[in-house]
């Protein structure tokens, strides 16, 4: 039996999201991630960019071809 990276060894329980120090996405600051989903620190996610929806960075549109 293939085991998926979703479940433990014995295969019968998920796997856990087990919070740990990540790197922003948006800032690049390291913070405590409390799940695996989470990727934006708390100081982004307070600023009013992030709660309109406001794009992190424009850059400038990919030329190649």
């Amino acid at each position: 039996m293939i085991n998926s990276p979703a479940t433990n060894s014995q295969g019968d329980q998920p796997k856990r999201d087990v919070p740990k120090t990540r790197q922003c996405l948006r800032c690049t600051t390291l913070f405590h991630s409390d799940w695996a989903g989470e990727r934006i620190c708390t100081q982004c996610k307070n600023t009013t960019a992030w709660r309109s929806g406001a794009p992190a960075r424009s850059f400038p549109p990919n030329n190649r071809r």
